[in-house]
C-alpha cells in the first residue's frame, strides 16, 4: 500500500517558504518536490483557503506564508491536506453477521479512535518552527529533475 506523503511534502514546502527571501513559485515547489506545478497549485490552494499561504499572480508572484512558522501546528497542515489517513489498517466487514468480527471491529475500531485523538492532540502541539529550529540554517533549496504529470503531493 503506498504511503500518503501529502502532510510531509507540505510541511517540507512551508519550512522551506519559512527559510525563502520573498515568493516561491509553482514551479520552484515543483522541481523541489519533483512534482507536477498544476498538483502543487491544487495543494497551496487548499493552504491559502485556510489562511495559511498567500498567492500573487504574475511576473515575480508565487506563493509565501501568510503566517509565521511559529503560528502554525501539524495538526492546521494536516486537516488543510484533506486530513489523510494516518492508519493502513482497520475494520474488515466481510461477514456482517458474525460476532467474532463485529467484536474485532469494535475493539481496533477503539483503539484507533483513541490512538488518532492522542496523535491530534500531540500535532496540535508542533508547530513548523519546532521542527524548523531542528535544521541546520544552510539547507537551502536544490534543484531535482523534471516534474511527472501524474505526481501527486
Amino acid at each position: 500500500m503506498r504511503q500518503d506523503s501529502r502532510l510531509s511534502r507540505m510541511l517540507h514546502v512551508l519550512i522551506h517558504m519559512g527559510r525563502h527571501d520573498g515568493a516561491m513559485t509553482s514551479d520552484m515547489i515543483a522541481s523541489m518536490l519533483d512534482a507536477n506545478p498544476v498538483v502543487i497549485r491544487r495543494t497551496m490552494g487548499g493552504l491559502r483557503d485556510q489562511g495559511y499561504v498567500n498567492s500573487v499572480k504574475g511576473h515575480g508572484g508565487g506563493w509565501t506564508l501568510a503566517r509565521p512558522l511559529a503560528e502554525l501546528t501539524l495538526l492546521d497542515i494536516h486537516h488543510a491536506v484533506g486530513e489523510p489517513s494516518i492508519f493502513a489498517v482497520g475494520p474488515a466487514y466481510d461477514m456482517p453477521g458474525c460476532p467474532i468480527e463485529a467484536a474485532v471491529n469494535a475493539t481496533l475500531e477503539g483503539v484507533f479512535t483513541n490512538a488518532r485523538r492522542l496523535l491530534m492532540e500531540r500535532f496540535a502541539g508542533v508547530t513548523l518552527a519546532d521542527i524548523a529550529n531542528t535544521v541546520p540554517s544552510a539547507c537551502t533549496l536544490k534543484k531535482s529533475g523534471p516534474a511527472r504529470p501524474d505526481d501527486a503531493i
